[in-house]
Formats: structure tokens, C-alpha cells, sequence
């Protein structure tokens, strides 16, 4: 956490989380566009900034991309601003906004978390139903082999269904990747969509969600990416908000063994894991 503060302490370096909160995914010639500082001291600023983890990148061919990871600010959130009078704190409600906007130009979702747990254990709380439905709500059932594909069950007891989500690449403890489920009828319900909407949106491409587990040390470094949206998509605006709440629940899970409680009280983290869970 110490790290997280130090890097947020430098105007230059909020000033780089503040392009990235504009438009995620950019390479360093974009970052540096408009910037008055050298090339060398934004690549030094964006070294800090990935050192505490407030900003990962991708690489896509030959380019870098950075993206701004709200994971530690989610950790600021949790810890403190959650236990004191919000209008009080504006600096720390910042941070709460940067989480909540991330991402909110590009048409992909980058989430970095370190959770304290082995590779083996992480991989099962990915693909088991008895994990997934403790920190998630839902069941996922699969032989997990590329081709195949991933049922799912909406709660505790409930039927598996078959959804049209499919096993892209497995590599046990490494890496995982599978295509998304489109939208159900009972979407349209919850957010009030006419019939007419619903039905274009039904006609957008399938999006895409990986996992990404690497060790570090004694913990596990998670990358999920979930891209492969149509821009504007209503998919996207979905898992933005909800991914946060579900990981944090995760890790939740593997450290403590206990799955996060997010009741109706707890606003709008509760209901951005909703909106997930039934997305």
C-alpha cells in the first residue's frame, strides 16, 4: 500500500492515470503526446506506477499498451473510505471514482490482482462450481477442454444451462480463456429494454473473458482481460462495473475462506456484482 501512495503522490504520474482513466490501452507515444516531459521521465513515471500496480500493460503485436488497474485503489476504498463520512474525505472519494470510471473508453477490460494463494488453487476457484457459486453466485461446469462448452448454473441447486459459452485456450494453473453469453431475456426485464432493443442488442459479436495466472513470490498475479466488444456495447458497460466487486470476492475467498458479504446496504458495489452475476 505504501508503494500505491507514493506513486499517487507525483502530479505527473496522476496526471498518466488521468489520461489512462480518459482512454484506457494507450502505447507510450500516445501518453507522451501533449505531455510536457521527455520520453525518459514518462517511461520513469510509468515504471513507479506498475511497480504499485496501479498501472499494467498488454501487449498487442508490437505495441505496449498501459491500462489504468483499479485494483489497488479498490483496496484504498475498502479499507478506509468505506468507515468514514464520504463528503469528508473528497481525496480518497477520487480514488473511489477512478475505480468505479475505469476503463470507460476502450473496448476492453484489464483487471491486475495479487492474491495470496498457490496456482493450483486459484485455477479450481476459476473453474469449480463449489467455488465460483460462494464468491460469484453462479455455478460454471466444463470439461474445460478447448471447443467444449461452459454451462451455467443461476444459484445453489439450480439446472446447468447451456448459455453458448465456449472453451477458447486451457493450460491448466496458466491460462484460461472462454467466449461470453449474450444477453437473456430476463436483461431486458431488469433494465427495462423494449423488445426492439433487446433484439439488436442479441445481434452483437460474443466478447471474450481470459485468465491469466502467473507466480510471484508467494502469491499469484491474476490478469483478466475481457475485450472482443462491439464499441458502445451494453456487455462491456456490464462487466466493468462488475468484475471489481467479483475479484475482490475471490480474493476474499482464497486468503481469508470466507466469501465477501455484499449485502443491499453495502450500494453500489453489491449491485455492480449483481449486474455481473446476472449479465
Amino acid at each position: 500500500m505504501d508503494l500505491v501512495f507514493r506513486a499517487l503522490a507525483d502530479p505527473s504520474r496522476r496526471k498518466l492515470l488521468d489520461r489512462l482513466n480518459a482512454r484506457n490501452g494507450q502505447t507510450l507515444r500516445e501518453l507522451c503526446t501533449g505531455l510536457e516531459m521527455a520520453r525518459q521521465s514518462v517511461m520513469k513515471h510509468l515504471g513507479v506506477l506498475e511497480a504499485a500496480n496501479l498501472v499494467t500493460t498488454v501487449r498487442r503485436g508490437r505495441e505496449k499498451l498501459h491500462f489504468l488497474n483499479p485494483a489497488p485503489l479498490g483496496e484504498i476504498s475498502d479499507r478506509w473510505i468505506s468507515q468514514f463520512d464520504r463528503g469528508r474525505v473528497q481525496a480518497l472519494t477520487n480514488l473511489k471514482h477512478a475505480l468505479e470510471d475505469a476503463a470507460v473508453s476502450t473496448d476492453e477490460f484489464v483487471y491486475v490482482s495479487y492474491l495470496d494463494t498457490t496456482p493450483e488453487k486459484l485455477w479450481r476457484a476459476l473453474i469449480e462450481p463449489e467455488f465460483t457459486l460462494q464468491y460469484w453466485g453462479i455455478g460454471l461446469r466444463s470439461d474445460w477442454k478447448a471447443g467444449s462448452p461452459v454451462l451455467l448454473q443461476w444459484g445453489p441447486g439450480e439446472e446447468f444451462h447451456d448459455v453458448g459459452q465456449v472453451v477458447l485456450e486451457s493450460d491448466p494453473y496458466r491460462r484460461l480463456s472462454y467466449r461470453w453469453h449474450t444477453y437473456q431475456a430476463e436483461h431486458a426485464k431488469l433494465f427495462g429494454w423494449s423488445e426492439e432493443y433487446f433484439e439488436k442488442l442479441l445481434k452483437e459479436k460474443r466478447s471474450k473473458v481470459t485468465f491469466e495466472l502467473e507466480r510471484v513470490g508467494s502469491s499469484v498475479k491474476l490478469t483478466v482481460t475481457h475485450d472482443d466488444f462491439e464499441p458502445g456495447s451494453e456487455m462491456l458497460a456490464s462487466i466493468r462495473d462488475g468484475w471489481p466487486a467479483i475479484l475482490s470476492a475471490l480474493k476474499t475467498l482464497l486468503e481469508t475462506g470466507a466469501p465477501l458479504s455484499l449485502s443491499p446496504e453495502a450500494g453500489t458495489d453489491h449491485e455492480a456484482l449483481t449486474v455481473l452475476r446476472d449479465s
